[in-house]
């Protein structure tokens, strides 16, 4: 698979002592785009090997990983499950883009409490819903597990030693682990958390070995889905220079 990458002049930013290129994972697929692409590459694999019809998995009102599980199912022949934090958005499906294309993907969406949500990991929920949807394949929250990893290490070529830094936008932090565990030792993968604090040291700390890394939460901006004015107007300026679209939860963010 090959992917594209632009070169970003550095000169309309002021700068001039650094290249810098953006890798264009968004452009993998047009609707499982980027990392959820590789996360979910593997995972379906061992859905269908293991004789898995139905995927399920958990997000909330916004949630990327959620249209793309749903859209994966569509594609590739499954039915999925989306249980989804906040029962308040049922009477808002059809205005939430989102839950409408999950929707329009025949996933079928469970809207549950904010309570009811902290259980996710939970064995007997999980049996709870089993019993109420039948046999599964669970795919966690931000779709993070080994066989995610495994995908994400894929990023990273042989042609891409030539880079001394990889800078990815962090999440549940299985992006960064399949970048720190599959990085030539000559880089140093920085990561930028979209979230306050930076929890997900512990698990990419498991795949790091003696790679180099760092991870912020400096440009969070608040929290998860939180923006602010000066945010919109670097997306807005990026776009007009570069005409490359950001998003104001990842990469914005991290650029």
């Amino acid at each position: 698979m090959e992917i594209r990458t632009d070169q970003i002049n550095l000169k309309d930013f002021g700068l001039s002592d650094y290249r810098l290129y953006i890798r264009r994972e968004d452009q993998i697929h047009p609707l499982i785009s980027g990392n959820k692409y590789r996360k979910l590459k593997y995972n379906l694999q061992k859905a269908k090997q293991s004789g898995y019809n139905r995927l399920l998995t958990f997000g909330g009102a916004f949630s990327n990983h959620l249209a793309a599980v749903a859209a994966a199912g569509k594609a590739y022949g499954f039915k999925t499950v989306g249980i989804v934090r906040g029962d308040e958005l049922a009477l808002k499906e059809k205005l939430n883009p989102t839950l409408h294309f999950c929707r329009k993907k025949d996933m079928k969406l469970v809207y549950v409490t904010r309570e009811t949500y902290k259980q996710k990991t939970d064995f007997q929920f999980l049996k709870q819903l089993e019993s109420n949807f039948g046999k599964f394949y669970l795919l966690p929250e931000g779709g993070t597990n080994a066989e995610a990893i495994q995908g994400c290490k894929e990023i990273i070529s042989e042609e891409d030693a030539i880079y001394d830094y990889i800078c990815v936008a962090v999440g549940t932090g299985g992006t960064m682990a399949g970048l720190v565990s599959s990085a030539f030792s000559n880089q140093e993968i920085q990561g930028f958390s979209v979230l306050k604090g930076t929890f997900q040291n512990r698990l990419i700390a498991e795949y790091a070995g003696n790679k180099k890394y760092s991870l912020t939460d400096a440009y969070s901006f608040g929290g998860y889905g939180k923006i602010e004015t000066k945010l919109v107007r670097f997306i807005n300026a990026f776009k007009a220079k570069t005409n490359i679209l950001l998003d104001p939860v990842y990469t914005g963010k991290m650029m």
